[in-house]
């Protein structure tokens, strides 16, 4: 089996690899570096998943492959003779600040009001005469190596192969059309827009396009043309033709005038969509299929391969099978491990970071792929769990550049938030608002938009929450620019609760608790001192307090604050169930087996409760991960596994990856054929929501890796389907690392800690220790684990 390149390949492939390209808004590029030689790994080395049929063009979000660059995306279902394309652009969104509270303080929550993402065009691939039960040898593919998806049959004596990919450097979508055997094709390419734009053609050039506006001013655009060797191309209406060609190059691009500048109203007002549509799609016309192909592997394997897995092997059978009979193979009862299987999925994963996230905005529900314009919960980013847990993968998987989408949003929301918060956070109607009168700095919603809006109820931890993934970023990466950049909402966010903490005497001590507040989402709405915020809040200010202290500034205001956290109030065990209290009382206010760990929130993703600390608590939190169950929503089984790998029990983590791994049909969570994970939100229908295809990914790197800055962990919780033999490249260690590893029998073979900016940790794996001092950008063997 191979595992991907190795790191001197990587490095070897020199002009090929272009530096990894991002946009961060739909705007003007210069002409992309394009690669010397092919970067193409050879398709028998290559991570795919492929499928016998085409997708069935209703169920295109369970059965089609996604595609995107970071801003532009798509879904494409593999039909020969028509084939559909949903595209979308993550900033084509309705609605707008929504800072107008509702009879109760809280937020509007609708699609005109709050606003909704949707999609920017559906376009129709027609090849007459190719219809499915006329074609032989069918198969689709996406794949994982390269970034590409594609199609392949035979019609007759020729063979007939379609590659489509959405390429950053080119920020277009790219169709390539090619025969051997002495075919032609014959066809077109039709775009519509989704909210009754009309198109219309420029028949000189080829090219049909639309451009509109919505009620909040947001203009966008799409446009599409075509380039063919031999035969013809014409356009006319919304179609663009090609007749008789050997070969046809079909690009679409298309984008907004969104741009992250509150002062400007979240606008470009130089920007022209549909100028640069047109413009982008046929400056990439203008290169061959093979050129536009290679210039995207290029740039995305130049972040895809900075990480290589190996799990173990799979059979020679289960390889044989396609990828949805082998997700049903491995659920049966009794059946084999499948590592290969599960490492795909881990993949995946950093594949739909890498298509997903690019600097622009960033991942909320549903990713970049849609299946219409009304998404569940507007598609938006919901700040109790689902966008956080979105962002836990970039750093463990070698893909860092992906989390910079998800800062860059907060920082340039943050004018806006701080705003709405001092004015409107203390509403009296407002159920949650501070009972000091006192408010400063900002919080947020439990749904967020790109307008700086928040929608449904207040989330007054949500800004500790939000900042618990922002600061573990610089953690894993050591960047003090970043950790500057991200400062105002640090301290914005310790402003907020020192305005907003009340004193309670609890066991005689005076100590500082949260308002009245709700633990996401259940029990009371009106509890103080629920665990959740308290958690929170010890890590904010610690992380505040550290942050002032390696960037030398704000320290007398960094003093305050570490006085407040000496105050806190932490969560007790109870001594009815002996679970870590959820709310501050013995008596559990919830349901059980809820969805949300919201009172784990220190056990993972935060660092407070460890095997190595208080055995009471820990023994508490161990017992109230126990209750919740091993059965729930695919995000909420990525969490648990996650905690059950930072307790170091394999079994349940792996049990849990098995769960989400199962192949959806109907139940309430499952893993699609595409590989999407489906949500249940009726007894007829169920959507895509892509947290738990990054969460379950995190929880296997857990599993292989914990780390926390000064201490590294190797195989903490390695299970017996992975234990035989597997390694690692490239996975991101807290302090400043990243980590190789190889591993036979559960025991490691090699190891390798490189330092992308950190200088001293302990690792330790199998019962042995080393302290180790690096210089960034060095690295060291350790060969003290070896064993």
């Amino acid at each position: 089996m191979s595992t991907g390149p190795s790191r001197r390949t990587v490095l070897g492939l020199g002009a090929a690899l272009a530096a990894f390209s991002a946009f961060p808004a739909f705007t003007a590029h210069a002409a992309p570096n394009r690669p010397a030689t092919s970067p193409l790994v050879p398709a028998d080395e290559a991570t795919t998943l492929w499928y016998p049929e085409p997708a069935d063009e209703d169920l295109l979000i369970e059965q089609g492959l996604p595609l995107g660059n970071g801003r532009l995306g798509a879904l494409v279902g593999g039909d020969p003779a028509s084939e559909l394309f949903h595209v979308t652009d993550g900033s084509l969104w309705t609605g707008g600040a929504n800072s107008t509270l509702d009879s109760d303080g809280q937020f509007p929550y609708g699609r005109e009001d709050f606003g909704s993402m949707t999609l920017l065009a559906r376009a129709t691939l027609s090849l007459p005469g190719h219809d499915f039960s006329d074609v032989t040898g069918y198969r689709r593919a996406l794949d994982l190596s390269n970034g590409l998806v594609t199609t392949s049959y035979k019609k007759g004596k020729v063979t007939y192969v379609r590659e489509m990919f959405v390429s950053a450097p080119d920020d277009a979508l790219v169709i390539r059309l090619s025969q051997s055997g002495g075919g032609t094709l014959t066809g077109s390419m039709v775009l519509s827009g989704t909210h009754g734009e009309t198109t219309t053609a420029d028949t000189a050039r080829h090219l049909a396009s639309f451009s509109a506006a919505f009620a909040n001013d947001l203009r966008y655009a799409a446009a599409v043309t075509a380039s063919a060797d031999g035969g013809t191309v014409t356009a006319s209406g919304s179609r663009v033709t090609f007749t008789d060609c050997t070969e046809v190059v079909i690009v679409l691009s298309g984008g907004t005038d969104y741009a992250p500048d509150h002062s400007a109203g979240f606008r470009d007002q130089d920007a022209d969509p549909l100028d640069l549509a047109k413009s982008k799609a046929l400056a990439a016309a203008t290169s061959s299929g093979t050129t536009l192909r290679d210039t995207h592997v290029a740039d995305y394997r130049s972040a895809y391969d900075r990480f290589t897995l190996d799990l173990g092997f799979s059979t020679g059978q289960q390889r044989k099978l396609d990828t949805w009979s082998r997700l049903t193979a491995r659920a049966a009862d009794g059946a084999s491990p499948d590592p290969e299987l599960e490492a795909s999925y881990l993949q995946f994963g950093r594949y739909l970071a890498i298509c997903g996230s690019r600097d622009s905005l960033p991942m909320g529900l549903q990713g970049l792929w849609l299946e219409g314009n009304t998404p569940d919960w507007m598609g938006d980013y919901h700040t109790d769990i689902n966008i956080q847990m979105n962002y836990w993968l970039p750093d463990r998987a070698g893909v860092p550049d992906t989390f910079d989408a998800f800062a860059d949003y907060c920082i340039a929301q943050l004018p806006v938030w701080s705003k709405v918060t001092q004015e409107q956070f203390n509403d009296a109607r407002n159920r949650f608002r501070n009972t000091s009168e006192k408010v400063a700095g900002w919080t947020v919603a439990i749904s967020t938009n790109p307008y700086g809006g928040g929608g449904w109820w207040w989330h007054p931890a949500g800004n500790a929450w939000l900042c618990e993934s922002l600061y573990e970023h610089y953690e894993f990466t050591q960047d003090a620019r970043y950790l500057a950049r991200i400062m105002p909402l640090l301290k914005g966010a310790c402003e907020f609760w020192e305005a907003r903490l009340i004193t309670m005497s609890v066991d005689g001590r005076e100590v500082l608790v949260d308002d009245h507040d709700w633990s996401p989402e259940q029990g009371p709405q009106d509890a103080r001192g629920i665990t959740y915020t308290q958690e929170l809040l010890w890590s904010l200010f610690g992380h505040y307090e550290q942050a002032c202290r390696t960037l030398d500034r704000d320290l007398e205001h960094a003093a305050v604050v570490r006085e407040l956290r000496d105050r806190l109030y932490l969560p007790k065990v109870s001594p009815t169930s002996g679970w870590l209290e959820e709310w501050m009382s013995e008596d559990n206010l919830g349901e059980t087996t809820h969805r949300h760990l919201s009172p784990l929130i220190n056990l993972f993703p935060g660092d407070r409760i460890r095997p190595d600390t208080d055995e009471t608590t820990l023994k508490g939190a161990t017992a109230l991960l126990t209750a919740r169950g091993m059965q729930s929503y695919g995000w909420a089984c990525a969490w648990r596994a996650a905690c059950w790998a930072r307790l170091k029990n394999a079994d349940n983590a792996y049990q849990l990856v098995l769960t989400n791994l199962k192949p959806w049909a109907g139940a309430d969570t499952g893993t699609a054929m595409n590989f999407f994970d489906m949500y249940r939100v009726s007894d007829t229908r169920a959507i895509f929501q892509i947290d738990a295809n990054l969460g379950t990914p995190t929880a296997m790197l857990e599993m292989l890796l914990y780390s926390r800055p000064g201490h590294i962990e190797l195989l903490p919780a390695l299970p017996d389907a992975w234990a035989a033999s597997g390694s690692v490249k490239g996975a991101g260690a807290r302090g400043g690392f990243t980590v190789d590893m190889r591993w036979e029998r559960g025991r490691i073979r090699e190891a390798t800690l490189h330092s992308v900016g950190g200088r001293t940790t302990t690792v330790t794996a199998g019962g042995r220790s080393v302290d180790v001092t690096v210089r960034p950008g060095e690295s060291v063997a350790l060969t003290e684990l070896v064993g």
